[in-house]
C-alpha cells in the first residue's frame, strides 16, 4: 500500500478501482489476470453486510452521518448516542428510525452504551434499542452486571454484543474474554469484537472469529498502525491488521451480522479515510466472494 500512499487523488483511484486491484495483489492472485470491463451481475460485498459504525461521524449531525454513509455505497448503519440520544423520547427514536430508513439505509443496532447493575437503568436502554428498531446493542459492562443483564434480556427480543477495548480494559480485553463469560448465557449475549483493540493486544481477529463465531453478534472494521498497544487506527489497508484473513474467516462462519467500519482517524475529515477504506475492503471482498 506504500505505492497508494504516494497518490496525488486518493479519491481518484476509488473511483477507477485501483485499490480494488491493491487488494487482488494483497490475496495474492496473478498480477496477469486480466481486468473486467463491466461490473459484476451482483454486489460482491454483499458476501458481508459493510456499513459504518457512526462514531466515525461523531463531528457530524445524523443528516450529514447518514449522507456520507451513502456516499461511501455503504447500507448499513449503527448509531452512537450522540446521533440518537440515551435521553431521548420514544417519538424521537422513532424519528431517527423513520430518518434512517428514508435514506436508504439499515438500521442494525446501537452503541456503544454502557449498562450498570441496576434494573431500572438496563431495562431504560432496552427501551432505547426497542423504540429505535435496533436488533443488537452493543455494549460494555462489568463482569458482575452480568446476571442481571441475561435477566432482562430475556424479556427483549435483541441481542447484546459485549465491545472488547483492548489493553486499557480490565474487564474484556479480548473477544476470547467476552466470550468464556457469556457462552454458557442465554443466546441474547454474545460480543462485538473490535479488532483493532483486538490485534493490539496481539490477538488475531481472524482465529478469534472462528472461535467465537456461534457468539459474534457485531463487529468494528479498522487499522491499525501496530499490533502493540501504542497503535493508531489508520486507513483499512494501510497498517498491520490481515484484513484478508479475517474476511476469509467471516465468509468461512457465515458472518450474517453488522460489519462495521470504525474509522477513527481524523476526526474532522473522516471521508477521503472512509473512501479508502471501504474501496479496500470491497476490492478484497470482489477476490473472495
Amino acid at each position: 500500500m506504500k505505492t497508494l500512499a504516494a497518490a496525488a487523488n486518493r479519491r481518484q483511484f476509488l473511483q477507477t478501482g485501483l485499490l480494488g486491484a491493491a487488494a487482488v495483489a494483497a490475496v495474492g492472485l496473478p498480477a496477469n489476470v486480466p481486468a473486467a470491463v463491466t461490473k459484476p451481475e451482483r454486489d460482491t460485498a454483499a458476501a458481508l453486510k459493510l456499513g459504518i459504525a457512526s462514531y466515525t461521524y461523531r463531528k457530524f449531525p445524523l443528516e450529514a452521518a447518514l449522507a456520507m454513509t451513502k456516499e461511501a455505497g455503504l447500507k448499513y448503519i449503527n448509531l452512537k448516542d450522540m446521533h440518537l440520544a440515551i435521553n431521548s423520547t420514544p417519538d424521537q427514536r422513532r424519528a431517527v428510525r423513520k430518518q434512517v430508513e428514508d435514506a436508504g439505509l439499515t438500521l442494525m443496532g446501537g452503541g456503544v452504551i454502557g449498562l450498570n447493575n441496576v434494573e431500572a437503568d438496563v431495562r431504560a436502554r432496552f427501551e432505547y434499542c426497542k423504540d429505535a428498531g435496533m436488533p443488537v446493542m452493543v455494549c460494555t459492562m462489568a463482569p458482575e452486571a452480568l446476571d442481571l443483564v441475561e435477566k432482562v434480556a430475556k424479556d427483549y427480543e435483541i441481542r447484546l454484543a459485549i465491545h472488547n477495548h483492548g489493553p486499557t480494559d480490565k474487564h474484556f480485553p479480548s473477544p476470547h474474554d467476552v466470550f468464556a463469560a457469556i457462552k454458557d448465557r442465554d443466546a441474547r449475549l454474545g460480543l462485538c469484537m473490535d479488532i483493532g483493540h483486538t490485534v493490539r493486544i496481539g490477538v488475531d481477529p481472524a482465529e478469534a472469529a472462528i472461535k467465537c463465531a456461534s457468539r459474534l453478534y457485531d463487529l468494528h472494521l479498522k487499522d491499525e498502525t501496530l499490533a502493540k498497544p501504542a497503535g493508531k487506527p489508520t486507513e483499512v489497508g494501510r497498517g498491520v491488521i490481515d484484513i484478508v484473513g479475517l474476511f476469509k474467516a467471516l465468509l468461512q462462519i457465515k458472518y450474517s451480522y453488522h460489519a462495521g467500519l470504525e474509522y477513527e482517524a481524523k476526526e474532522a475529515n473522516p471521508q477521503p479515510g472512509v473512501l479508502e477504506s471501504v474501496g479496500y475492503m470491497r476490492g478484497v471482498l470482489a477476490t473472495l466472494a
